[in-house]
């Protein structure tokens, strides 16, 4: 039996989406129902990345952590590899992870090859986040507000804040969740 070679790559899609904010913002359901109302698309949830590793993994925490924050990066390269994949394959990248610092943004916007990347930060506060951890089903022990007052600090010239019941790619803003 012969094979016969598969073209996998076509004409690359037309750039990439991060969506990012603190656990509980409502990044996983706004990527998903972004991704699934453009026509070929693929949500990335670098979470899931970060689960592949199955002995040694270091989940980021409020203390300081080197491996920790070793592994941030290696979750957020692996995501780049597979969202340039995807985006050369004709399908729009559509990845979520908390990015909180500017170093962790900037590592997206160099590593990343897929361009142009539109960044949309959910930010719906502390309180709403909270909530939102205790009522799903992996419910948080971890208070994230910190990293909230982070997020504003380091990111506060990006662009403009949004809660997640809508997100800005370009201009347009898009409904994706009631």
């Amino acid at each position: 039996m012969t094979l016969h070679p598969v073209s996998i790559d076509r004409e690359p899609a037309a750039g990439a989406v991060l969506l990012t904010g603190i656990p509980g913002s409502g990044k996983s359901t706004v990527a998903a129902a972004l991704a699934a109302r453009l026509g070929m698309s693929a949500h990335v949830e670098v979470d899931a990345l970060q689960q592949m590793i199955v002995s040694g993994s270091q989940w980021p925490s409020p203390t300081e952590n080197a491996e920790a924050d070793r592994q941030i990066f290696l979750r957020a390269r692996n995501a780049c590899l597979l969202a340039d994949s995807f985006a050369r394959a004709g399908f729009i990248p559509v990845l979520d992870d908390v990015v909180v610092r500017r170093s962790h943004l900037d590592f997206y916007r160099t590593t990343l090859t897929t361009k142009p990347l539109h960044i949309v930060i959910l930010a719906p506060g502390p309180p709403t986040a909270w909530h939102r951890n205790q009522a799903r089903q992996k419910a948080l022990a971890t208070d994230w507000a910190p990293l909230d007052a982070a997020m504003r600090a380091e990111l506060k010239q990006e662009v403009a804040f949004t809660d997640s019941r809508c997100v800005r790619v370009d201009s347009e803003v898009r409904r994706c969740v009631a």
